[in-house]
């Protein structure tokens, strides 16, 4: 069935949509449920993804669906910490999880127990795809004739620039780009740019602290930017694009895959602080952010600095597993690979299992192994 006739969940709002031209399987969250007629001969594969996999998965879904006429995929997005608390906290039965970092899966999700069957919610899965992180805009931002790669940390330090920033209790975005910035100001040797942006932007700030190596950037449980902040904050990333297309923002940190997928202007971040190359990787583990709160009942989740890995899962209470081994076998193939880079999101070659032991046997010949 085509994307288009799809009603499923989302942060999105439909304004969003409709501004970037991506009506997709992925629609915002209503508190009006459609129901929508599906025959009786096909079954319903519900597949939860992270925002910036929306337009991809709209995709696969088209392609999918028209090589397994038998299957109804329903996608629903949300920042990547959500989708695992559908599973996790919320007790959906969900076939597919993925997310924008791979870790969030073992973190939360081999941790918990599915009460209903005595097993964890997970046990596996497969990195598949990478990012980077860039500086998104569009030509009716402020500065947007100056900015470029020497200037852009100082043009965000200026008073009357806006900056839009995903909520990092929800969204591996909004954690990411406190890390960029945490980056920026040792690699550009701009002592307090990090708090300068963000620590008095809100009621309870974002606080960090530095020893031996390790800078911890701790949020805290409410986050409320101040109503004269320079922040704009969203639930997740991809709601800030409606924000920079109305010129309610001016510049937002958003995945180089979605700047692309939306033809916006950006601003490319040098790999020592992008957060997408593997030759960094101990530069990016010398910042983490931690949740100082406790939304989850038996982890305090800390997202140490590493190399953008997305990940995906099928949970252990799926109600269609052998049909989410399908789907994924799809998304790893050749005609999967050719469906993502087409959206700008090429896929790890080969992706990399964790646990191989216990990854599907369908699935196990796509994967590279443990690392």
């Amino acid at each position: 069935m085509s994307a288009v006739k799809k009603f499923a969940f989302g942060f999105m709002s439909i304004l969003l949509i409709l501004l970037n031209g991506a009506v997709s399987g992925c629609q915002p969250v209503s508190s009006i449920v459609t129901q929508e007629v599906t025959p009786v001969n096909r079954e319903i594969l519900r597949v939860f993804c992270a925002g910036s996999l929306i337009l991809p998965v709209a995709e696969l879904e088209t392609a999918f669906e028209e090589a397994n006429p038998d299957v109804d995929v329903q996608n629903e997005c949300h920042g990547s910490i959500q989708v695992i608390r559908h599973v996790t906290e919320l007790h959906e039965s969900i076939d597919v999880v993925m997310t924008a970092d791979h870790a969030l899966i073992p973190m939360l999700m081999y941790s918990t127990i599915d009460e209903d069957n005595g097993q964890p919610y997970g046990e596996w899965y497969i990195r598949f795809a990478g990012n980077r992180m860039a500086l998104a805009y569009t030509p009716s931002s402020r500065y947007a004739a100056e900015i470029d790669s020497s200037n852009w940390v100082e043009i965000l330090s200026r008073p009357d620039v806006k900056i839009g920033l995903a909520d990092p209790r929800f969204d591996a975005t909004g954690y990411r780009a406190l890390m960029v910035m945490t980056l920026a100001e040792d690699e550009y040797q701009v002592k307090g740019l990090h708090d300068h942006l963000f620590r008095d932007a809100f009621t309870y700030p974002i606080t960090r602290f530095a020893e031996d190596g390790l800078t911890d950037i701790s949020v805290p449980e409410i986050l409320e930017p101040k109503s004269d902040s320079n922040v704009v904050q969203r639930g997740s990333s991809i709601q800030l694009l409606a924000l920079l297309e109305s010129g309610d923002i001016d510049y937002a940190f958003e995945y180089e895959s979605v700047i692309a997928q939306h033809n916006l202007s950006s601003i490319s971040l040098p790999d020592e602080i992008n957060l997408g190359s593997s030759d960094y990787a101990q530069q990016y583990e010398t910042v983490q952010v931690t949740l100082d709160f406790q939304r989850f009942s038996t982890v305090k989740p800390v997202f140490r600095g590493e190399p953008i890995g997305y990940g995906i899962t099928i949970p252990s209470n799926a109600p269609h597993p052998e049909l989410a081994e399908r789907y994924i076998a799809f998304l790893l193939s050749p005609e999967g690979r050719t469906v993502m880079k087409s959206v700008h999101h090429p896929l790890l070659d080969p992706p990399v299992c964790d646990q191989p032991d216990k990854v599907p046997p369908q699935l196990k010949g796509f994967c590279a192994g443990a690392e």
